[in-house]
């Protein structure tokens, strides 16, 4: 297990500043997520931790050792790439134990740990296998369990995930996951796909340009993202912009659609000063006349999407804005398209956000 500092880490090629000024602590143990937007630098992140780029300025140690300016194969890190990276002359056998080899393991401890990878990722009946006779699930264990055989102190995990259709990427997403947790590795995982993130991290740290926006819980950042941005990645949210209208009890929150109020504490904000109203579409509802909600938004339903578990609506507001609504559970639709709804929430489902005053 290791314990990760990166400090004051800059990355800039051809004048562009791909990694600009990033701090991160990672604990021993913990499944850490590097979460962003294509072109975010996340990958040239975890590709600096590796040692295969060097930072223009800032420091990384692993296990309170300087480890800046030490190559990638003398950092005792274990690389999983998007690519897999396997040798495909090479039987699985073989390619787990390439990179023992090149460490110069003696034969017998070589074979021990092969041995103990292949039946940890489940493939010691397909060890004489090559890459290309086994499936695209398969070949991903291969390429985690060349990194584990190595018995590193950090894994990192490139978009592993990405090569894989939608019901191998939740299988992997459970394997993975239970490996991590009986082997206590501490991990680092690229990824631009928030449910990925959601489902299996310790914590996240969401990225873009360059920059970390938002550390902490998967539950911390969905329920309390920092900024638009992050409420807009992070699952989906309506936001209504507003200007706070008084401080009391609850935030008053003024808007085209009418006032909203939040009962979340939120520093520094004073009345007048714009902000979004933050508003998950899960946490809304239709309601009838005599439901009593302190939020209620008036809308048209223009479209209805039943999908089995939920239902999504769709409404146009007073200001022609749109909002999203998603039901759980319903026997029958609680509102046609084409009529008006009522749509309410409760004061401690708006997340109050910043924003530019236009």
């Amino acid at each position: 297990m290791a314990h990760i500092i990166i400090r004051d880490i800059v990355k800039t090629f051809d004048s562009v500043r791909v990694i600009d000024n990033i701090n991160i602590e990672i604990e021993r143990g913990e499944l850490f997520f590097l979460l962003g937007p294509s072109g975010c630098g996340k990958t040239t992140l975890l590709r600096t931790i590796a040692g295969f780029y060097r930072p223009d300025q800032g420091q990384i140690r692993i296990n309170e050792k300087d480890v800046t300016d030490v190559p990638p194969h003398k950092r005792n890190t274990g690389m999983v790439f998007q690519s897999y990276a396997l040798w495909p002359h090479l039987t699985v056998r073989e390619n787990l134990a390439f990179g023992l080899e090149l460490h110069k393991i003696p034969a017998a401890e070589r074979r021990r740990r092969v041995d103990d990878v292949l039946e940890m990722i489940q493939l010691s009946k397909l060890a004489d296998r090559s890459p290309n006779q086994l499936s695209g699930g398969q070949q991903q264990r291969v390429a985690l369990g060349r990194a584990l055989v190595l018995e590193p102190e950090v894994v990192l995990l490139d978009e592993p995930l990405s090569n894989l259709d939608a019901k191998l990427r939740l299988e992997m997403r459970e394997q993975i996951k239970a490996l991590h947790d009986r082997l206590g590795l501490t991990m680092i995982y690229v990824t631009h796909d928030q449910s990925e993130a959601l489902s299996m991290a310790d914590r996240i740290a969401i990225m873009q340009n360059g920059r970390i926006q938002q550390s902490g819980t998967p539950r911390d950042i969905y329920n309390f993202p920092a900024n638009p941005f992050i409420a807009e990645f992070i699952g989906e949210t309506n936001l209504i912009p507003g200007s706070v209208k008084r401080i009391a009890a609850e935030i008053s929150v003024s808007t085209e659609i009418g006032e909203l109020q939040s009962s979340l504490p939120y520093d520094g904000i004073k009345p007048a000063d714009p902000v979004f109203c933050s508003i998950r579409p899960e946490r809304l509802t239709v309601i009838g006349k005599n439901e009593s909600y302190v939020n209620r938004i008036e809308g048209q339903v223009t479209r209805i999407i039943y999908l089995g578990s939920h239902e999504q609506y769709f409404l146009t507001l007073a200001d022609k804005s749109q909002l999203k609504v998603i039901e759980y559970s319903l026997q029958s639709a609680k509102t046609e398209s084409g009529k008006k709804a009522q749509i309410g929430c409760h004061a401690q489902d708006v997340v109050l956000l910043r924003r530019e005053a236009p």
